[in-house]
């Protein structure tokens, strides 16, 4: 992430401390330097050990100097690197949910687990070692090689010609690093995914007696992932080399031309001391950055990553516009085909009287959903996944939405709950007569989620529990969960609620996985649930189990439940009919069922199915 540095929040007032230490430091070096050549030069004399004394006391107090600098450095570079590591987190955290689960596991689960927790204290490694390291190599050979300049031209020709070959060799052995780095990290996600796979299917993989195969896969991929790593400290152990031998070489070739000088008596004894003792601190602050470099380029490399994602535009941005705007432009690019727009679309269009729902006998203001011409086109010129749609819901409402596999079931509920942003059309919500995107936070804090496999985080079953309010009390995490029919696994854990579940923790069976994200549905309180095949890998005896709770929980709601097991639809007050990504039909069980249509064919398939 060096080309990237700039850009950080805060970087410039950092730089700029950092460099007045360099200077200052620099300045130490050389005083440093010239009281303690003085000092020795003196001695040599036949002078006193007296008479040296205050150069011996500046020679330490530029050293304490120098020291102080260095830890100054240290400390601010460390606070810079904290802070930007947080920042960093929550940006990256901000931008996942902007993008969504869609974009979340085209990542990889275990790359982003990695990125989260390794990858950003990597980062901060690599600030903390990298910015003082760069401020340094900027000012100390620059005044080191002008004092030497004014002391002796031929030696600071000598250190100024070694000096770009330096850096052209790092450059190099630079490039051929971070193409070793960029192998030795793509294989570490690899790995990590590996690993999370492995977590989450360990007990299907030792059911199906597949647990030996697979860990031959990871011992495969952790191979590979060693002869990255050894090629890479390879890479870095042979720049180390090409460092310490041209800096060697440059110092040896002074020494040797002040030495023969000396000998002739055309140079002084203790400007060569002076110049002896700063050759080898001129070449101390490139050495030192190429050193850790190498140490931290995994941490450069986890940077880029993380910011890349951070950097990775919108799929929202063009539904953010002003609702006006918004409806204008609309209007502008329909033209004159609305007209046929509305009709091809009218018998997929769903709508509710009113925007106001009866909860508890108060009344409760539902928000109005609308997919307006909405589709989604994964490829410009491909087949669309969900066609032109027109759409309105308002609660209290249970939807039903049925087809077969691949019928576009899923690709309507990620377009309604905001995670998959229509590639034709708009997709908004209106409350209080204000229109906006199915996008933001404004629209996730309105809406539960529940997917055919909850995710269940490493914590308590309470902290689980407690997701959407984690300000919830103990009395509410209990009762929801016993609402939630967790009561039995309740008495069964040693430690309650405080028992930990998830990775490292206690393992949970689907159908419990199911009760916890119907207990914190049930704690959230939200107006909006949608529910994506929430019991397709549950057995029949625990899904009608579950059935009963969650159409308590359905109550003075709006829920949008796609599913293909149509035992459902009979409690849905509507029901959608997809197929080839289309609404084929809509209505009740009833009305359905009458009509003899698509519906009728998908249940009578599934009694066949059943007989």
């Amino acid at each position: 992430m060096g080309r990237g540095l700039g850009k950080l929040n805060g970087i410039k007032p950092v730089m700029a401390v950092l460099a007045l230490c360099a200077i200052v430091q620099s300045a130490a070096i050389i005083l440093q330097a010239v009281w303690l050549a003085q000092a020795i030069s003196g001695l040599f004399a036949g002078e006193s050990l007296q008479s040296q004394i205050g150069r011996l006391i500046g020679f330490l107090a530029a050293l304490l100097l120098r020291q102080g600098m260095t830890f100054v450095q240290s400390k601010i570079a460390y606070r810079f690197a904290e802070r930007t590591g947080e920042n960093l987190r929550r940006q990256m955290m901000d931008k996942l949910f902007e993008l969504g689960p869609r974009a979340a596991g085209r990542l990889g689960t275990g790359n982003l687990v990695t990125l989260t927790r390794e990858g950003v204290s990597k980062y901060r490694t690599f600030l903390e070692l990298f910015l003082p390291r760069l401020t340094t190599n900027v000012f100390t050979p620059l005044f080191v090689g002008i004092y030497v300049l004014t002391l002796d031209w031929i030696s600071a020709l000598l250190l100024g010609f070694v000096f770009p070959i330096l850096i052209v060799f790092m450059i190099l052995l630079g490039m051929a690093a971070q193409k070793q780095m960029d192998k030795q990290w793509a294989t570490y996600r690899v790995l990590s995914n590996h690993f999370v796979d492995s977590l989450r299917g360990l007990e299907t993989l030792k059911f199906l007696g597949r647990s030996r195969d697979h860990a031959r896969s990871i011992e495969r991929t952790s191979e590979r992932y060693r002869i990255a790593t050894i090629r890479s400290m390879r890479v870095a152990f042979l720049s180390s080399f090409a460092l310490d031998f041209f800096t060697m070489l440059s110092v040896a070739c002074v020494a040797v031309s002040l030495g023969l000088r000396l000998v002739n008596g055309t140079f002084m004894l203790e400007g060569a001391l002076t110049i002896l003792i700063l050759a080898p601190e001129f070449f101390v602050p490139i050495r030192s950055l190429g050193a850790d470099y190498h140490a931290t380029m995994d941490g450069k490399e986890a940077g880029e990553q993380i910011q890349a994602i951070i950097d990775t535009p919108s799929p929202f941005a063009e539904d953010e516009r002003p609702a006006e705007a918004e409806e204008a432009g609309n209007a502008a690019a329909r033209g004159g085909s609305d007209r046929a727009g509305r009709e091809a679309s009218a018998s997929s269009r769903i709508s509710a009287s009113s925007a106001t729902g009866q909860a508890s006998g108060s009344a409760e203001v539902f928000p109005e959903i609308e997919l307006s011409g909405a589709a989604v086109r994964h490829e410009a010129e491909g087949q669309a996944s969900l066609e032109p749609i027109n759409l309105k819901l308002s609660g209290p409402l249970k939807v039903g939405i049925v087809g077969l596999s691949g019928a576009g079931k899923s690709t309507l509920v990620d377009v309604l709950g905001g995670f998959l942003p229509p590639s034709e059309g708009s997709a908004s919500f209106r409350l209080a007569g204000e229109r906006r995107p199915l996008a933001g936070r404004a629209w996730r804090e309105r809406i539960t989620y529940i997917p055919q496999q909850p995710y269940l985080f490493s914590g308590t079953l309470a902290d689980n529990v407690a997701f959407y309010r984690p300000d919830a009390s103990r009395e509410e995490v209990l009762r929801a969960a016993e609402d939630a029919g967790l009561r039995g696994l309740l008495a069964k854990l040693p430690l309650g609620l405080d028992e930990p579940v998830g990775a490292g923790g206690r393992p949970l069976s689907g159908g419990q996985e199911q009760r916890v994200a119907l207990a914190r549905a049930l704690l959230g309180q939200r107006q909006i649930m949608l529910l994506d095949e929430p019991t397709a890998h549950l057995d029949i005896e625990t899904e009608y189990e579950l059935k009963a709770t969650m159409l308590k929980l359905f109550e003075d709601r709006l829920v949008i439940l796609a599913t293909h097991r149509l035992h459902w639809m009979a409690d849905m007050d509507r029901i959608v009919v997809m197929d080839g990504g289309r609404v084929v039909e809509q209505g009740t069980h009833e009305e359905l069922l009458a009509r003899g249509g698509a519906y009728a064919a998908l249940l009578a398939a599934e009694w066949e199915g059943t007989a």
